[in-house]
């Protein structure tokens, strides 16, 4: 059994009501509540507290920088910058949209148990050349693995291979480990699959997926730069805590791993939130720890300015979560600028996709608050959504940075 220490992790819970409704959490690890949120490399390290895939988890052989669907529009690659010479460079070639490879996905689907499983694997190695569904030798292989894998259920199965088909994301297993959590003990961390009396949860993953597709064309359509969001071709991890409800989800590397029985999972928008969360965190580890760089001083100097005081910190928030016994989870010490960064994302989502809808806002627009949160909002918007905030501009006096 792999043993994984997580030494002070922080959760994230957030508030499944409607705004404005403060939710309050329950420290569970030391100071974790429910999803483990782990950036993933490449970029520097994230801050104490953050969790880490256990040792031997998968990571994926897909380029750092998000492409194909999901990441920068197709074509947008950068001419590079002019020679010595003033003569124009040749335009970089694009590159590949990211993949879940056959072997990878075989790695992913039988964790632990490939053994029982041998003679399906092989057939599935053995496989067709493919077909019209499936075009590649390799697209077959990773269809056929799925309908092993899920062969008890076939909604399941119909799901699971929908959600590949359609995103490149493939619903596999965690393996089976140990979390240290502090004060709280040892975290028993078991695979199990979204199957029969869970299916829900695959499903809600699907429509999550579906919907962040949805959400990134749109914004692609009117953005003026490349959106640079990567949300396809996810390794998919699901486990239950034995005998707890913590983590809810964690990430890195391509990966998110989540738990059945996670406090957050309670509905298709509160899951849908919690995965935008946790892909946050990927992307912005793959763009060299972004937040660090870019948010720190707003961040900082919110910090300086406020301390924890709730009050204080009320304009610059976010979201609504309170720790309990401490304060917005955006400032909560310990979870630092990823988090507030990863809690603007969300409010970014919210806002963009309400607009692209039709929809009113139930509360004031983030952007149209103090200057610092102007600044944060175009900051994001330019490194990953292009720039495009749909929005519509506040009233008064200008927010803009």
């Amino acid at each position: 059994m792999i043993v994984a220490r997580y030494s002070g992790i922080l959760g994230r819970m957030r508030s499944e009501a409607t705004p404005p409704l403060v939710a309050v959490v329950t420290l569970a690890l030391p100071m974790l509540v429910a999803a483990a949120c782990a950036p993933a490399s490449p970029g520097p390290p994230g801050p104490a507290g953050k969790a880490a895939a256990p040792p031997g988890s998968q990571v994926l052989a897909a380029a750092s920088a998000p492409s194909g669907p999901g990441g920068p529009v197709a074509g947008a690659a950068s001419a590079g910058t002019a020679r010595a010479d003033g003569t124009a460079p040749s335009p970089a070639a694009a590159e590949p949209p990211p993949a879940i490879s056959a072997d990878e996905a075989e790695a992913l689907l039988f964790p632990d148990d490939a053994a029982a499983h041998e003679d399906g694997i092989d057939a599935c190695r053995r496989g067709s050349a493919g077909t019209t569904a499936a075009p590649t030798p390799g697209h077959e292989r990773v269809r056929c693995l799925l309908a092993l894998r899920y062969q008890g259920d076939p909604q399941a199965a119909a799901s699971a291979t929908a959600l590949f088909d359609q995103h490149g994301s493939v619903a596999g297993l965690e393996r089976e480990h140990m979390m240290d959590g502090g004060y709280r003990g040892m975290l028993h961390l078991v695979p199990e699959l979204p199957v029969r009396a869970e299916r829900r949860h695959l499903e809600w993953t699907a429509s999550a997926i579906a919907d962040f597709d949805a959400f990134v064309a749109e914004l692609a359509a009117t953005a003026s730069s490349p959106v640079r969001y990567r949300h396809r071709a996810l390794a998919l991890r699901y486990f239950r805590s034995v005998r707890a409800r913590t983590p809810s989800a964690y990430a890195s590397g391509w990966t998110v791993a989540y738990n059945l029985s996670g406090s957050l999972h309670r509905s298709a928008d509160a899951v849908r939130e919690t995965l935008f969360h946790e892909i946050f965190h990927l992307n912005d580890a793959a763009h060299g720890g972004w937040s660090q760089a870019a948010l720190s001083p707003i961040y900082d100097g919110i910090v300086a300015r406020c301390g924890t005081r709730i009050s204080c910190l009320t304009p610059y928030s976010p979201n609504e979560t309170i720790v309990k016994g401490g304060t917005y989870y955006s400032f909560q010490p310990g979870n630092g600028v990823v988090e507030y960064a990863a809690e603007l994302a969300i409010r970014y989502y919210r806002e963009q996709r309400a607009a692209l809808r039709g929809k009113r806002l139930a509360k004031a627009p983030f952007k149209c608050g103090p200057p610092e949160n102007a600044r944060a909002w175009s900051l994001l918007a330019r490194e990953f959504f292009g720039g495009a905030d749909r929005v519509a501009p506040c009233q008064g006096a200008a927010a803009q940075p």
